[in-house]
C-alpha cells in the first residue's frame, strides 16, 4: 500500500474553545487511536489534500514533535457547505493486528459485453475488507476481460490472499446491463447479413414468377 509522511503538533489543550481557535488558523485538530493510548494532534489543512481529494488509501507516516507512528485516516468531518475539514481520526497501525480498510474498486481489460453494445454498470466504488495491514493492496483490481452481457462480478467472488470481505456475499459490484443497441450473440449476429444476402436472389426470382405466368395466360 502506498504511504505518505504527514507532520504535525500536539495538543496542549484539548478544549473546544481551543479547537475552533486551531481551525480559524487553518489548522485541523485531529485523534490518533488504537495503540497504547489516545494522543491529540493538530495539522495544517493543506497537508490533508495527499489523502482526502483521492479514491486511494495511504498509509500516513505521522510525525508528531519528533515521534513517528503508521496510521490510516478512520474518519473526517467536514463542514456541510464549504468542505472545510473540522476534525480527523487515525488509527495507529500494528504489525499483524486486523484492521478494516475501504479499497477503491479499478477495472482491467475491457468486456467482450460492451464491445457488443453492453453498459458497464459500476455498483460499488469501494469494497470494505479486513486483515493485517502488510496484506492490504492498493485497490482490488477486477479483470472484466470476459464479461458478457448479463454477467455480473459478486462481493462473493471476490478472494483476496489473507483478506476477508466485509459487505454480503451478494451484493454486486459490477455488471454488465443489456441495452437497445446491444448483441447477445455476436454469431448470430455476424450470420444475419449473409443470410439476408442469400435470401435476396429467392425473393426476387418468386416475385418474377406470377408475372410470367400472367403474360403466359
Amino acid at each position: 500500500m502506498k504511504s505518505v509522511a504527514m507532520s504535525g503538533s500536539l495538543r496542549t489543550n484539548v478544549g473546544k474553545k481551543d479547537a475552533n481557535g486551531l481551525r480559524r488558523t487553518g489548522q485541523v485538530p485531529c485523534i490518533l487511536y488504537g495503540g497504547s493510548g489516545q494522543v491529540s494532534f493538530h495539522m495544517e489543512e493543506r497537508s490533508f489534500k495527499t489523502i482526502v481529494f483521492t479514491p486511494d488509501v495511504h498509509i500516513v507516516e505521522l510525525d508528531l514533535d519528533g515521534k513517528k507512528y503508521n496510521a490510516i485516516l478512520k474518519e473526517l468531518q467536514q463542514h456541510p457547505v464549504t468542505d472545510k475539514i473540522l476534525h480527523a481520526d487515525f488509527l495507529e497501525l500494528t504489525a499483524g493486528k486486523a484492521v478494516t480498510v475501504e479499497l477503491p474498486v479499478k477495472f482491467e481489460g475491457t468486456a467482450p459485453g460492451v464491445r457488443n453494445g453492453g453498459k458497464l454498470i459500476r455498483k460499488m466504488r469501494k469494497i470494505a475488507v479486513r486483515g493485517p495491514i502488510e496484506k492490504m493492496p492498493d485497490a482490488l483490481i477486477l479483470d472484466i476481460s470476459k464479461m458478457e452481457i448479463g454477467d455480473a462480478v459478486k462481493v462473493g467472488d471476490v478472494k483476496i490472499d489473507g483478506l476477508s470481505t466485509l459487505s454480503a456475499p451478494n451484493t454486486t459490484i459490477v455488471t454488465i446491463r443489456v441495452t437497445r443497441n446491444a448483441v447477445e450473440d455476436p454469431a448470430a449476429a455476424a450470420a444475419a447479413p449473409a443470410a439476408a444476402g442469400a435470401a435476396a436472389p429467392a425473393a426476387a426470382a418468386a416475385a418474377k414468377k406470377p408475372a410470367a405466368d400472367a403474360k403466359k395466360k
